[in-house]
């Protein structure tokens, strides 16, 4: 069996913290086993590996979403999407991609599952079982639903064909339908029928999810399912595929399944309730405050709140009211102010509009030992880096220097550049220009053996 992670989202119900490009998935606000923080995407993947499934998994993101993965994961095997449409065109390009770049055969099941739940390591004995019903049931689809805990209204639910199937964890059952976020009153009537909740996972063999591409008339070749991916329709696999399918199984999980979505849903899961600097006093009950800035944030005598503080914005909310974010946000087009890249990460300190109509960056930038920037061109602006902290290796124009804490480096506009931490690497970044953006950037060379194969050392 291969397994892909869907890991998709616009990073707006976690907002201001989540952001195009850091997803809430990306948030390192979880506390892992060695006491250090990690994100969900990082969780799921050191629990694949715990179980023997790491191996067998792949990760199907958008392009706004490699530089975060390689960062939080390292070298992990992705299937690109070249822009966001929902389920249904990812795991239909995944698929292909498994097909026709991978070769995986017809007959061999493959499971999509979302990178983000939090889950124990139980449930994915529930993901195993999944071969062996598809197989022994010949059934065309398996999905895995939850156990209700409560009458939810933000979940969607698996229908059983008779009311008392799914009591028993790991049986499979018939299914009849589905219905999608229903209100209160209808999800108490589901679950007296033994409705169980959609955690969105979708088990079935390759040739199925193949052959309904043909009869859409979409290509099984992946390349030129790439090349007309912008014309498939921004819907989800449930929609296209699931409510139409015959042959339908699911098996019950009663065991820990949570979806982190929200403010309220993350916060239950965090074990401190003050993540960076600040204070909450002894008075806020039930208050969490998580700060990102270098700023000291107090929080007095607030009840079932979440103080949420990055250089994105400010959150204060009463918790059951802060999954309203997505709604105030969903028009926002400010640059994201913080990004984790595959060499470091790095911080907007200040962005402003001079009166001549140029623009000035400021940027707070880390490398990691051992990685590098890319060798590169601005065509829009000048740069002038000033090292901070570590050691590392600065080309420019044809020529490697060594550079250091104080150094100052100019950059002209067009001029090739790139850097390399020998260690740990913090400098500031001053961008001048007439537009800046971060499209505006020209790659020459990836790695740094590329650029000691075509630059000289001073």
């Amino acid at each position: 069996m291969k397994l892909v992670l869907l890991s998709g989202g616009s990073g707006k119900r976690l907002w201001p913290l989540s952001n195009n490009s850091r997803s809430k998935q990306f948030l390192k606000v979880l506390r892992g086993p060695s006491g250090q923080f990690e994100s969900m995407v990082q969780r799921i993947w050191r629990q694949l590996k715990s179980v023997g499934l790491q191996d067998a998994a792949r990760i199907s993101t958008g392009k706004s979403h490699i530089d975060i993965l390689q960062n939080q994961l390292g070298d992990v095997p992705l299937i690109i999407e070249p822009e966001c449409r929902d389920t249904f065109p990812a795991i239909a390009l995944a698929s292909t991609y498994l097909y026709s770049i991978e070769r995986i055969p017809l007959d061999e099941i493959v499971c999509f599952m979302p990178a983000d739940p939090y889950v124990g390591e139980e449930y994915y004995k529930s993901i195993l079982k999944l071969e062996e019903y598809l197989i022994q049931l010949k059934a065309d689809l398996a999905l895995i639903g939850k156990t209700p805990d409560y009458a939810a209204t933000n979940f969607g639910y698996i229908i059983p064909k008779s009311k008392g199937e799914g009591e028993e964890q790991s049986t499979p059952i018939p299914v009849r339908g589905f219905v999608e976020k229903p209100c209160a009153d209808r999800a108490k009537e589901l679950i007296d029928h033994g409705a169980l909740w959609n955690c969105g996972v979708f088990a079935f063999k390759l040739g199925f999810i193949l052959s309904l591409l043909e009869q859409k008339g979409l290509p099984k070749d992946y390349n030129q399912l790439l090349e007309s991916y912008g014309k498939l329709p921004i819907s989800s696999f449930d929609y296209e595929v699931v409510e139409k399918a015959q042959n339908i199984i699911a098996i019950p999980f009663n065991g820990s399944w949570f979806d982190l979505g929200t403010w309220s849903t993350l916060t239950a899961k965090m074990d401190s309730y003050v993540l960076g600097k600040g204070m909450v006093s002894s008075d806020s009950i039930n208050t969490h405050l998580i700060n990102e800035l270098n700023l000291p944030v107090s929080v007095l005598g607030l009840t079932n709140t979440i103080v949420a503080v990055s250089p994105d914005g400010i959150l204060v909310s009463e918790k059951s009211a802060s999954d309203q974010i997505k709604q105030y946000v969903k028009d926002n087009k400010n640059r994201p102010m913080y990004e984790e890249r595959r060499w470091g990460c790095y911080r907007v300190l200040e962005h402003i509009k001079t009166p001549n109509g140029n623009e000035v960056l400021t940027k707070r930038i880390k490398i990691n030992q051992g990685k590098n920037i890319s060798y590169q061109l601005h065509q829009k602006r000048n740069e002038v880096w000033t090292i901070i902290s570590g050691d590392g290796e600065f080309a420019i124009d044809g020529k490697i220097y060594r550079v250091k804490p104080n150094d100052v480096l100019q950059i002209p506009v067009g001029v090739k550049h790139g850097i390399m931490a020998i260690s740990n690497l913090e400098f500031i970044e001053v961008q001048l220009g007439s537009e800046l953006i971060e499209e505006d950037i020209q790659r020459i060379y990836m790695t740094w053996e590329e650029v000691e194969q075509n630059c000289a050392r001073d």
